[in-house]
């Protein structure tokens, strides 16, 4: 089959930089780069003169989008999106719907969105689930393809040297379960209060509301010697504190839709420690360890088993390379299009 005209549909599209803005990026970056035409669709707005490897049209007319779909082969929907797919209710067009996120409120409830949301994966040619977990909860008759990660972004540096313990990166705020993860470290502190521990640092990387009390917490806690808040970093600064640290910590309250964090983390050498919620265990496969989500006891004796056992260190290091080819960009993209051509059929 010659190369497809793919109208590629996502609510938010760069300058916002959450998981699934990425994920749009690189899809449709491989996309383009594996022989098809695609157009993104986005409701946000151009705040900048960055290029892209596919056409970008932004807040578009009603005419404008009905024009784009009707010329497309195949409409992609980057996560249900009812304001740019509302013209699939009524047109006959192949369509395939990647769910990134679980369809319900934060109550668990569901609101009308959301019901006509799963109507449209219902009625879509073929829905793809970034994870098990999302299909199980989400869509049963999904096809699960895990997410891509930054490769050209994210590496290992071998230059530097790992010389902290722990670190974690994203937003401050309570369903990360940065405060949980801080009573696990000073736990893991006094269970190896007889011993002499390398390197006891955990740093925290990112910013929110929370962020004074986790420093109050901290210090409450008397960790402000071992734990550091560095805020937000960015491009090369994150892959290089990344490199300094041997595990990266995902303590995650609430079930992730998958984890990318662990991706990037693994793909600068970090260990991951995950809780057991969502998709985080599969995000990372053979090569971290899971935790019983919001049992501070559990992480810290997996803290402790990580920084005292240097074989399993080496075996999940091991691991890293095979797991994340499976999540390298083009091999993702091309599970894509293979779900994409068969719709087509």
């Amino acid at each position: 089959m010659n190369g497809l005209n793919i109208v590629f549909l996502v609510y938010r599209f760069y300058p916002n930089i959450g998981g699934i803005e990425v994920n749009a990026e690189l899809l449709a970056t491989q996309f383009v780069l594996e022989g098809n035409s695609v157009v993104l669709i986005t409701c946000s707005e151009e705040l900048t003169a960055k290029s892209f490897a596919f056409n970008v049209v932004r807040k578009p007319s009603i005419f404008l989008l009905l024009k784009k779909i009707l010329m497309a082969d195949v409409i992609f929907e980057n996560n249900p999106c009812l304001r740019l797919s509302w013209p699939l209710f009524f047109l006959n067009k192949k369509s395939v719907i990647a769910i990134r996120t679980v369809i319900q409120r934060a109550s668990g409830n569901r609101s009308w969105q959301d019901i006509l949301k799963l109507w449209r994966l219902k009625k879509s040619t073929k829905v793809i689930a970034v994870s098990d977990y999302i299909r199980r909860v989400t869509f049963n008759d999904s096809i699960v393809i895990g997410n891509p990660y930054r490769k050209e972004f994210f590496k290992n540096l071998p230059d530097i040297k790992r010389t902290n313990a722990f670190v974690f990166i994203g937003r401050l705020v309570s369903d990360k379960g940065v405060d949980l993860a801080l009573r696990a470290f000073r736990l893991y502190l006094d269970l190896n209060s007889n011993t002499l521990i390398e390197n006891p640092i955990f740093t925290i990387i990112g910013d929110g509301p929370e962020r004074k009390n986790l420093e109050n917490l901290s210090n409450l806690l008397q960790l402000d010697p071992y734990v550091w808040f560095l805020g937000s970093k960015t491009e090369q600064d994150l892959v290089e504190e990344l490199n300094k640290h041997i595990s990266l910590i995902v303590p995650s309250l609430w079930k992730e839709p998958f984890g990318n964090v662990a991706l990037e983390g693994m793909a600068c050498g970090c260990i991951p420690i995950v809780s057991d919620g969502g998709g985080l265990p599969e995000a990372i496969g053979e090569a971290g360890l899971i935790f019983e989500r919001e049992n501070v006891e559990d992480l810290a004796e997996k803290m402790k088993l990580l920084m005292t056992d240097f074989n399993l260190q080496q075996k999940m290091i091991n691991a890293q390379k095979s797991h994340l080819a499976l999540h390298d960009p083009k091999t993702v993209a091309q599970k894509y299009l293979e779900v994409i051509k068969s719709a087509m059929n």
